[in-house]
């Protein structure tokens, strides 16, 4: 069975976003080591570095261009898409996207033990507090594919990655495919 816009993509593509420091990479791992078909983790701030793709930055928007490298390998899905936004991406290419939240102390915690400077820091706690990512990305998909999930200890990391995928479970099965078949 056909999926949106007659893409017969197989497996899903799942953003996995959040401030930084609530546990974008660590859920992306987990989940592609937990998941029951193959998904590949993209970590954008990494391939952005590693392809050099930092050269190309744009200036209006304040951000590195890794649209072009990905289109080619949103068509077969499969894809853990790790960033710290998500508004970049189009529509068409993503099926589920999963806010992490975290409580803004324990966010400042983290960030701390990262090393990161002060003013950082700040900017990233303030934009879990008001919820800038989560807002992005209602403002950037349909209601029914933005989830919001709490990021603060070890059961909620396994909570959610068992719920990702029960859901990744489901989405293959509505389109008519079986775990064992990709």
């Amino acid at each position: 069975m056909p999926d949106v816009e007659g893409s017969e993509r197989r497996l899903p593509n799942i953003v996995i976003t959040g401030t930084p420091g609530t546990g974008k990479s660590t859920h992306a791992q987990l989940l592609v080591d937990a998941s029951p078909v193959p998904l590949q983790h993209l970590n954008i701030s990494e391939m952005a570095k590693e392809k050099k793709l930092y050269e190309n930055y744009d200036e209006e928007w304040q951000t590195y261009i890794v649209l072009d490298e990905l289109e080619p390998l949103t068509d077969a899905g499969g894809l853990v898409i790790d960033w710290h936004t998500c508004d970049v991406f189009p529509e068409r290419w993503i099926d589920l996207v999963v806010v992490l939240r975290c409580d803004h102390t324990l966010l400042w915690d983290r960030l701390e033990k990262r090393g990161y400077s002060l003013k950082k820091i700040q900017e990233n706690n303030e934009s879990e507090i008001m919820q800038t990512v989560l807002d992005d990305a209602k403002e950037s998909y349909a209601e029914e594919i933005v989830v919001e999930l709490r990021s603060e200890n070890t059961e909620d990391l396994e909570s959610n990655v068992d719920r990702i995928v029960s859901w990744i479970q489901n989405w293959r099965r509505d389109r008519g495919f079986s775990d064992h078949s990709t």
